[in-house]
This record gives C-alpha cells, sequence and structure tokens, in this order.
C-alpha cells in the first residue's frame, strides 16, 4: 500500500446510519465494550485456529489477551487484542461495508476444517456500536499474513473514512475511541469496569483493564515465584528471624522462628478480570459441589445455598451449556423472580430471554450458553426461531428427568426440597402439558401428619372402605352394574380434601383426624389453579378444602325431619341476632358435641370468590356467583342446646353473635370493625361470669 492516505465513503444506503444505530440498534449504550471486546475474542479464536492448521506460527512470547485502557485525561478509551489483524483490503470489506460480516469468509474459506458453531464473527455491525459512545474512531491494525503493512483507519462518524499506512508493529488490532461529552463516563476505570463485570465476566480470551498514566503499583514476592515476564525492581534479602525460647531444661535459647529469605520487589502483576474457564465449560464429573455453590453465590450475590442444580451439555441437534439452579425461596411472595443469563460463547448477551427459557422456569437461577443464538437478540426474531423453541422444550425436559430421577433415587432429599421447589412444578404443570405427563407421578402432597404422598398414593387412601357395610356396599355394586346407568357411574369422584392454613382451619383439622380421615395442605398461591388442572386431567377426583362442608363420618344419621324443629328456631333467633334475613343456617349433630359452630363455603363458591381476588374484582358481591357461607349448628352442644331453649333469654343475642364469630375465626380471618367488636363482646361476657 502506497504511503498515500486515501478517503472513501462507506457502503451503507443511507446517510442516516449512524442515528439508527445509536437509538435502535442497541438500546444500552454501554453495549459497545462488550461488542468490541467480543469482536477482540473472536480475532484470536481465529488466529488459534489457524495456527492448529498450521497456518500461523506464535511468537514464543504470545499471550491472547485483550487489553481495555482508559485515559480520563484524554477522554479517550483503547481496546487492543492479539488476534489475527487485518489487512487494509480486509479493513475495507469488513469495516466499511457494513452489511458483511468478517465471519462469512472466514468459515467459507476453511468450511471443512473447522466449526461453524464455534465462531461468533461479529466484525462489522458490532464495530460500529462504538459510535454511540464516540465522535471519532481510529483502527490500527497489522495482519497475521506474511509481508502484511500496519492499516491506519479512522472515522468521525460521518459516511467518510480515511485509511492509510499505520505504525502497529505487532499482530492484533487496537481500537481508540474518542468519546463524546455524554459517554465520558466510560473514561472512568471503574465505570467500565462495572460494564465488562456485567458482559465480559466469562469470555475466553483473558481481559485486563488499566488506566493511561496510573502510578505504578508493586508487590514483593519470594524470588522462586519469579516469571519471565515479571518486571523487577529490586531484590531483597530478609535475615532470618529469631525468638528467645526456653527449652525442655528450662534454659533459655535463640532459635529460628524463619529462615533468611530472598525476596523480589516486582511491578504488580495484571489480573484478569474474567474467568476464561466457567463453570459450565467443564463436565459435571469434573465440578465439586462447593464449585458449584461458589459459582452460584459469585454469579447470583444470593448468601443462601441453592436447593440442587441441572448441569445442560448438548451438542446435537444444538450446542448448548448451562446450568440451572433451583433457589431457596420464600413461599409467602406472589411472585418470585429468578435470573437466567443468557451467554453465546461466554459472552453474555441478555438476563431472562423469556423466549428461551420455559416460562415457568424464569423462577430459577441460572446461566445458559448457546453459540446458535445471535448476539444482537431481538425478541421478535426470538419468538420465531424454530432453534429457541427446541431450547425451551430441551430444558423443559431436562429439569423434569432430573426431578423423575431424584424422585425415584433419591425419595429423601426430594421431600426435603419440595416445599420450595413445588411452585415451579405445579406452574410448569399447568404452562405445558409435555412437562406435566413427565412429571405427574412424582407430584407431591403433604397431609395432615406432615408425609409425603403421590397423588395416586392420597386418592388410594381416600378409597379404603374398611368397614362390613362398605363392604356390602361395594357386593351390592357389582350385582346392579349392569342396570346402572354408565354417564352416572362416570360422575362418581374421588373427594380429597385439603387444608389452606393449618391454623386458621385447626378446628376442622382436628374433626377429620377424629374420624380418622385425612387432607393435604395446599397452602401456595398457585394451588387454587393447580388442583383445578388436575381435576381436568383426571375427571375422578374432585378437590374440597375442609370446611366445604361437615363429612358424613363426622355427624349422626338423623333425618331431616328430626330436626325441623331446631333448624327453624335456631335459624330465627340467629337470623335476628345477626341482623341477617338471609343467613343460611344448618343444624347437624356432631359425634363431637364440644363444637359448638362451623362455618361452611362450598367448593364452587370459594373457587370463584379467589378467582374474584385473583382478577381484583372486589366491588363485586361474592355471593352472586354461588352459595353463601353457611352456619352450621351443633344440637349435640350444651350452648347451642341453650339458646334452643331460651331463645327469648336477653343475653342469647350475644350468645348468637360470639358463636358466629368464633365460627368465623376458624373459617378466616375477621374484618377489623369485627374483631373489634368480638374482643368487646369477649369482655362483657367476661363481666358476666364475674358478678
Amino acid at each position: 500500500m502506497s504511503n498515500t492516505n486515501r478517503t472513501g465513503n462507506l457502503s451503507i444506503d443511507s446517510d442516516n446510519i449512524f442515528p439508527i444505530i445509536k437509538k435502535w440498534l442497541y438500546s444500552d449504550h454501554d453495549i459497545f465494550i462488550r461488542e468490541l471486546v467480543s469482536n477482540g475474542c473472536d480475532a484470536i479464536t481465529k488466529l488459534k485456529k489457524l495456527e492448529i492448521m498450521g497456518e500461523y506460527t506464535f511468537p514464543e512470547d504470545y499471550k491472547a489477551s485483550i487489553q481495555v485502557i482508559v485515559n480520563p485525561e484524554e477522554k479517550t478509551m483503547k481496546f487492543i487484542d492479539t488476534g489475527l489483524g487485518m489487512t487494509a483490503d480486509e479493513v475495507e470489506e469488513y469495516i466499511t461495508k457494513i452489511a458483511f460480516s468478517g465471519a462469512t469468509a472466514f468459515l467459507e474459506k476453511y468450511k471443512d476444517k473447522t466449526n461453524a458453531d464455534e465462531m461468533i464473527g461479529h466484525f462489522g455491525l458490532g464495530f460500529y456500536s462504538a459510535f454511540m459512545v464516540a465522535d471519532e474512531v481510529h483502527i490500527d491494525t497489522l495482519s497475521y499474513r506474511d509481508g502484511a503493512a500496519a492499516v491506519h483507519w479512522e472515522c468521525d462518524g460521518g459516511t467518510q473514512y480515511t485509511i492509510g499506512d499505520g505504525n502497529k508493529t505487532t499482530v492484533g488490532t487496537e481500537i481508540t475511541l474518542y468519546l463524546n461529552e455524554e459517554s465520558v463516563e466510560f473514561a472512568n476505570e471503574y465505570r467500565t469496569r462495572e460494564v465488562l463485570d456485567k458482559y465480559c465476566s466469562f469470555m475466553p480470551v483473558e481481559i485486563f483493564l488499566s488506566r493511561a498514566n496510573a502510578e505504578p503499583e508493586y508487590e514483593t514476592i519470594e524470588e522462586s515465584e519469579l516469571r519471565d515476564d515479571d518486571v523487577v525492581i529490586e531484590h531483597i534479602h530478609e535475615d532470618a528471624k529469631t525468638e528467645e525460647k526456653e527449652n525442655e531444661n528450662g534454659e533459655k535459647e535463640v532459635v529460628e522462628v524463619s529462615p533468611a529469605k530472598e525476596m523480589v520487589k516486582i511491578q504488580k502483576r495484571p489480573v484478569a478480570l474474567n474467568d476464561i474457564h466457567p463453570l459450565w465449560t467443564k463436565h459435571p464429573n469434573e465440578c465439586t459441589e462447593d464449585e458449584y455453590k461458589d459459582f452460584y453465590r459469585k454469579v447470583f450475590m444470593d448468601y443462601k445455598e441453592p436447593l440442587f442444580w441441572i448441569h445442560l451439555n448438548m451438542d446435537y441437534p444444538f450446542n448448548l451449556k448451562g446450568i440451572l439452579y433451583f433457589p431457596k425461596i420464600n413461599t409467602e411472595y406472589d411472585s418470585v423472580e429468578g435470573t437466567i443469563k443468557l451467554y453465546n460463547n461466554q459472552v453474555f448477551i441478555a438476563d431472562n430471554i423469556k423466549e428461551v427459557i420455559p416460562e415457568f422456569l424464569m423462577l430459577l437461577k441460572g446461566v445458559i450458553d448457546c453459540p446458535d443464538l445471535p448476539l444482537n437478540v431481538s425478541r421478535s426474531a426470538l419468538q420465531n426461531d424454530g432453534t429457541v423453541k427446541k431450547i425451551s422444550e430441551y430444558i423443559s425436559k431436562k429439569v423434569a428427568d432430573k426431578l423423575t430421577g431424584m424422585c425415584k433415587t433419591d425419595r429423601e432429599n426430594y421431600e426435603k426440597y419440595w416445599d420450595d421447589i413445588s411452585p415451579f412444578i405445579k406452574y410448569g404443570c399447568i404452562k405445558d402439558a409435555k412437562f406435566y405427563d413427565r412429571i405427574k407421578d412424582c407430584l407431591l402432597f403433604k397431609n395432615l401428619d406432615g408425609k409425603y404422598l403421590t397423588l395416586q398414593d392420597f386418592i388410594a387412601e381416600n378409597k379404603k372402605e374398611d368397614t362390613a357395610e362398605a363392604a356390602k356396599e361395594t357386593e351390592t355394586a357389582k350385582k346392579t352394574d349392569s342396570t346402572e346407568n354408565p354417564e352416572e357411574k362416570q360422575k362418581e369422584k374421588t373427594v380429597l380434601f385439603y387444608v389452606t392454613d393449618e391454623v386458621q382451619q385447626s378446628q376442622y383439622i382436628n374433626l377429620f383426624k377424629e374420624q380418622g380421615i385425612d387432607a393435604v395442605i395446599l397452602k401456595h398461591n398457585i394451588d387454587s389453579a393447580f388442583i383445578t388442572h388436575l381435576e381436568r386431567q383426571d375427571e375422578t377426583i374432585k378437590f374440597e378444602r375442609i370446611d366445604a362442608d361437615v363429612n358424613a363420618d363426622m355427624k349422626e344419621e338423623v333425618s331431616e325431619e328430626d330436626l325441623k324443629e331446631e333448624k327453624e328456631t335456631l335459624t330465627d333467633v340467629f337470623r335476628k341476632a345477626l341482623n341477617n334475613d338471609k343467613l343460611e343456617v344448618k343444624v347437624e349433630k356432631l359425634k363431637n358435641a364440644s363444637v359448638s359452630s362451623m362455618i361452611v363455603l362450598s367448593e364452587e363458591a370459594r373457587r370463584m370468590q379467589d378467582m374474584m381476588k385473583m382478577y381484583n374484582m372486589y366491588g363485586m358481591d361474592p355471593n352472586m356467583f354461588g352459595a353463601p357461607a353457611t352456619l352450621v349448628l351443633n344440637a349435640n352442644n350444651e350452648l347451642v342446646q341453650y339458646i334452643f331453649n331460651h331463645k327469648d333469654s336477653e343475653h342469647v343475642p350475644m350468645m348468637c353473635e360470639q358463636l358466629y364469630d368464633l365460627a368465623m375465626l376458624s373459617h378466616k380471618p375477621l374484618a377489623p370493625e369485627e374483631m373489634t367488636k368480638f374482643i368487646t363482646r369477649s369482655n362483657e361476657i367476661m363481666m358476666l361470669l364475674a358478678k
């Protein structure tokens, strides 16, 4: 190339390309650091490939590295790589033709010798992200090719550039950015370090950050630790250290406690900012439990240890590596946001790209590295990307495989983790039919005794028929099978009882335990939708909260006619006392005489109310969608009998109000004004007793 500089025009379709780059191509202005460092990594990767293929030989002192140098005084940044560099023709080809990617030509040339999946190749548009922050950009480069001349290129952000001879003496590329006034923050090493930590923590080439003209720093090491590349300032002899000590004979003597040392003061060694071999690039057999936990703490800044993790490693039909962690979460909160960091060949792309991760796994924390995805991810592109869908399905399958494996081979730990992981699993069952099919036999339910049962075990438990009467009924059913309406038979369901609040519903729980009836605890916000999903999947089961009705086993067999008078009288008394003429009252003879009153609400009505709350329909009357709550009075209870026999007593209205509130307290929390009245009334009742 001649010594005369020449100018040219960038091969673009519009003079407005730079405003487009600045405002549209990259939403985050700090992304230019990732792009330029990534370009440097690509250039080094390509040079290594050429060396392996025998087309280049590294110098003896070669070190693959990227230097980022900030200069706050001059408001500049430099990105220096030791990659393959460019000739003048390549600069014009790769840099000035925006739509052309350098990797395309590289892969075409060596398509039979290399793996395309390992290349990103982001010369071109990636480079032009620099103009988001720079008024002017210079490139100094020297190609690895024999006899190549150094090249200097510069552009001030317009469509004109200048190219000519350069003065670079080592193979590689140096890019200098002259920052604009809005972007001088990037000349601060702490700000740049922050961005490098964000995007480049795991890039495959060591990255070093320094400040131009910074005061040198020093460290002292033992001479035996000295390396060839250390800059020695001085050699230091340290005398042996001695102490006067008392020996076994009680005599004092001088003892050497630290031998003489030969030390060396050197310029402080540069420390790479990144880990070039992150944990997900290793084989699972090479990783220890402590390494997984340390990586989790480092990447996600979570002081709580993860419950367990899944190491992803797939080569076909797409290349994907990663680690997914199941975090310890507080299930009391409605929404728990996880973090899935997406990488491309160890280059950070984004957090939580929802199209790549199954929606139900967004609660997890993890890293996924997929070279098949582009660096410049657009949501619309991902939505229509076939690879993305396959990745999502693969991750879902791997999670299901891990969980079913744990359930079968490590049941103890699986049960230990269940309360924490169940929200993930239940959400996954609702959102993903394939996931549900894979995991359905490993769904666990904790019963009243704290024992974990599968759905099949719980159904079987609720179908137990031990009595002679039950056996007789079964025999009768067999005889009438032929005449029975098949549709009617199909409608018979196994009722599965559940609890949402063990404290609130303790009265009902005790009644269930007395009769040997079991229930499961379902207290997470997702459980309402989850049991509805299970009922749709299996039409032979029906879930009911334990306060949906009074179970037949809890009450004596009495005809409605026998309790007609009590029902009519007590209904009238309670409606008047509570000033509610719509109050539903049932009178039953419960086996447990100590229970005076209960509130029951049909399962259908409750679910409708839950749905209204979910959709913030608080202004609507819950009763318009189903039966209101029903007050159940126990005719075997002495207090209820007293009210029946002394309906005109002056204290009966107070007793009715108290019984109603006591029943309601076992059903749901009282409203503030109701609680105030309840406390005041309780004090009044105690004063009556004190008289």
